[in-house]
């Protein structure tokens, strides 16, 4: 394909989202940008990594959950961070074809000519198993983790976007990651995305 394009991926905490977006990015032979967005956004802005990591879509509750809240929201900040990563991923996207994972990419590239958004899910307990092996923690802390950082990433997406995160109406894909497995799931979307742009 020779057009440019950019692929935005939403996902479920645990869901294989991120892998799916690797393996995309191998098969399309483009970029993928998640943590490096911030990297990115830190330098075009001049302020410190740790502000955009703070102000990350789902480590705010990782970092009360383990601090115990020493971290507090500051909602005029939070919005500058937004803003200037929104910049950044309406700069890429118009220079190149891209993969954008989480961040309300959809939304921020919403009149973007050729863009796909997609939701990826997955069944809980195959959640819970891939997170409690990742994080080497038990399947109970496993299963909190997941239903406090999705909570998170909801709040964060409804409150930039207003629109609501994970429903059906809010994507151009919704897929369930359990039913192909990762490979097969990363293939599908290839033949969704080719289909798409031909």
């Amino acid at each position: 394909m020779e057009k440019k394009f950019a692929i935005t991926i939403a996902r479920q905490y645990g869901s294989g989202g991120l892998m799916i977006a690797e393996r995309l990015s191998h098969i399309l032979n483009i970029p993928f940008y998640d943590k490096a967005l911030i990297q990115l956004a830190s330098k075009k802005s001049k302020l410190g990594e740790s502000l955009f990591e703070k102000a990350d879509e789902y480590k705010k509750f990782l970092a009360a959950e383990l601090f115990e809240d020493v971290f507090n929201a500051n909602p005029i900040l939070d919005d500058s961070l937004f803003k200037i990563q929104s910049d950044v991923i309406k700069q890429i996207a118009r220079k190149e074809s891209a993969i954008f994972v989480g961040r309300c990419a959809d939304y921020v590239l919403r009149e973007h000519f050729n863009c796909i958004s997609i939701f990826i899910s997955a069944n809980i307990e195959e959640r819970i198993k891939r997170v409690s092996l990742r994080s080497n923690i038990s399947h109970e802390k496993a299963e909190k983790l997941i239903y406090h950082t999705d909570k998170e990433r909801a709040k964060y997406y409804n409150y930039y976007t207003q629109k609501i995160w994970s429903i059906a109406q809010s994507y151009n894909l919704c897929i369930n990651s359990s039913v192909l497995g990762i490979d097969e799931t990363a293939s599908f979307i290839r033949y969704f995305i080719e289909k798409k742009f031909k």
